[in-house]
């Protein structure tokens, strides 16, 4: 009997590492399969991209004021297109992040359960809008407004953007933050609060501190979100390539490729993929930059 118990064992515990080898090797493959595709846009980007810049020349193409690929003499400067894009993203991201991080504090410190549950559901339902539904929203309701307020001739301009993607990266940077002060363990808080600290206090000093890897990892979600979007910022900005100004209509990296890339061919469309390029490396800076910004927080 003894020995019959033992094998039972033995057999479970060989069918169990089986099983988990198995589920070893799924994810193994599953996380290959992600970095594969990441490495396979980069490269077809990057193939695709070089030959216009090499043929406009990099300093003509990254610092030129003037995008006109369909005219007799084209000219693809796309200063104005990097120029908007990152003061769009700066200007959500001043606007969005703050009204994000104070939400999800309250919401995962503060908020009764009801309160909370109609709100997180309300998030989540802002989550899910299309991307075209923000634009149209944006183009009948904001623009209008934002003639009549400001005495504008055009609202479509870099304001009106900057408001919708404000609006659409609320959902990302309030749900991930959620997530990440409410894995803060409680014993951090009760120890905070048995020495004398406010409740607030211990909410912005002790678990804000402990989840800053989580609110950071929100915050690139909304520029990721920020930067990449086309459809809602191309119905609201007026997409002319205009030297990025409040008040005026404006063409973001996004729009650029969008509203092109149908019809363009030749040159014009080598130099979108160029276009994609610079937006795919300029996401990629920014990740680097946060990423090696959190990493010196934890060493100090």
């Amino acid at each position: 009997m003894a020995e019959e118990a033992v094998q039972l064992k033995t057999e479970k515990k060989s069918k169990r590492k089986i099983v988990e080898n198995i589920i070893h090797i799924i994810f193994l493959i599953l996380g290959l399969v992600a970095v594969g595709c990441v490495l396979v846009i980069t490269i077809y980007l990057i193939v695709s991209g070089l030959p216009a810049i090499k043929e406009i020349g990099i300093i003509n193409f990254l610092f030129g004021t003037e995008w006109a690929s369909t005219a007799a003499e084209p000219k693809f400067g796309i200063l104005p297109f990097i120029l908007t894009s990152v003061y769009g993203t700066a200007g959500a991201i001043l606007i969005g992040v703050p009204i994000g991080f104070f939400a999800a504090v309250y919401l995962a410190k503060m908020a009764p359960p009801k309160v909370k549950s109609v709100i997180t559901s309300a998030v989540g339902l802002l989550a899910g809008i299309p991307s075209v539904v923000y634009g149209l929203v944006g183009m009948l309701v904001l623009v209008p407004t934002i003639m009549k307020v400001f005495n504008v001739p055009d609202g479509a301009s870099l304001l009106a953007a900057i408001i919708v993607l404000a609006v659409m990266i609320l959902p990302s940077v309030i749900k991930v933050s959620i997530t990440a002060l409410e894995a803060v363990p409680k014993e951090y808080e009760d120890a905070s609060l048995a020495l004398g600290a406010t409740e607030v206090e211990t909410y912005f000093r002790v678990s804000v501190p402990a989840a800053k890897s989580g609110i950071a990892a929100a915050v690139v979600l909304g520029v990721g979100r920020a930067i990449g979007e086309a459809m809602a910022v191309m119905m609201v900005a007026g997409n002319v390539a205009n030297m990025p100004s409040l008040f005026e209509s404006v063409r973001f990296l996004t729009t650029a490729v969008a509203s092109e890339m149908s019809y363009s061919s030749g040159l014009q469309r080598q130099a979108l993929f160029s276009i994609a390029l610079v937006l795919f490396l300029f996401i990629m800076l920014i990740n680097v930059l946060l990423n090696m910004l959190l990493k010196r927080q934890k060493e100090n």
